[in-house]
């Protein structure tokens, strides 16, 4: 049996125990997930430095930089308030979405259950693994994850606490090791993307031609994207206290996020639009390119 073989099959079957447990037991292994985390903050913040220096001799640019940081800020803070408000989530397990009477005594229902096991391929912003682990043990599936390798460091000291946490509380929480692996390299992903029999979504974030890619060359259901508009449209009757804040926040709040606005549409009607640019240099400096469309 091959290495991807045998990481496919061990979380199939981390998958399958994953299912049957308690929201309680699945939300107990995040929060000790959350306290071991902070706890080994200091390596953590050590393997962060060596990927920084690294990304740094590679001349990286500065928006990818201020994505590799994890301690820049309260970033790290907030990936672990991140973990204990998933954690504090209301079970999406066994949720009737729908119920509908097809005959006498014959009632179908839509019923929330987990996916299985998720192949996720994602950039190299280090706290992306905290949340991919959060959300999916929340969600009661086993998790295989491929970081960008600029962040490699980061990712194997952080998944070895991860993981180190669930050995040490399984027999507790009675969520199994095995729910959430790390993989290193392009031909991992290339063999798993031919474990159809254990694999049961893979979800790629990254550039279109990435998800194109992986579409081509797995039978795998691949759930994709298209890219960010990352727009924000004020109308002639807009608020200009929510106008301003809201503007000021999509674009400063983390400039380097895949998300951060990119253009801010204006109708002409609007008569106070000057005070949001105004608002937006001033108070965020960012620099304004403007057109008449």
């Amino acid at each position: 049996m091959s290495s991807s073989q045998q990481i496919a099959k061990n979380a199939r079957k981390a998958g399958n125990i994953l299912k049957t447990i308690s929201n309680e037991g699945r939300s107990d292994i995040l929060y000790k997930i959350h306290d071991a985390l902070k706890a080994n903050a200091h390596a953590i913040e050590e393997a962060n430095k060596i990927d920084l220096a690294v990304a740094k001799e590679t001349g990286l640019a500065d928006s990818l930089l201020k994505r590799l940081d994890l301690f820049k800020g309260d970033k790290f803070e907030v990936m672990l308030q991140g973990i204990k408000d998933v954690a504090e989530l209301e079970d999406p397990v066994g949720k009737v979405k729908m119920a509908r009477e097809l005959d006498d005594g014959l009632t179908l229902y839509q019923v929330t259950a987990p996916v299985g096991v998720l192949l996720v391929i994602f950039e190299s912003r280090p706290e992306v693994i905290a949340n991919i682990t959060a959300l999916s043990i929340k969600s009661g599936n086993a998790a295989i994850l491929k970081g960008g390798k600029e962040s490699v460091n980061t990712f194997r000291e952080m998944a070895k606490i991860v993981n180190d946490t669930i050995a040490q509380f399984q027999s507790e929480t009675g969520v199994p090791v095995g729910s959430v692996q790390l993989i290193e390299t392009r031909q991992d992903v290339s063999d798993l993307l031919d474990q159809d029999e254990y694999i049961d979504l893979v979800v790629p974030r990254g550039s279109n031609a990435l998800v194109r890619k992986i579409k081509d060359t797995t039978k795998i259901p691949v759930l994709g994207h298209a890219d960010g508009i990352c727009s924000i449209y004020l109308d002639e009757d807009a608020d200009l206290i929510k106008a301003k804040r809201i503007s000021l926040d999509a674009k400063t709040n983390y400039p380097a996020g895949c998300n951060a606005m990119e253009t801010l549409l204006i109708n002409p009607k609007f008569s106070k639009w000057w005070e949001v640019l105004e608002n937006l240099t001033l108070e965020g400096g960012v620099t304004i390119h403007a057109t008449k469309v």
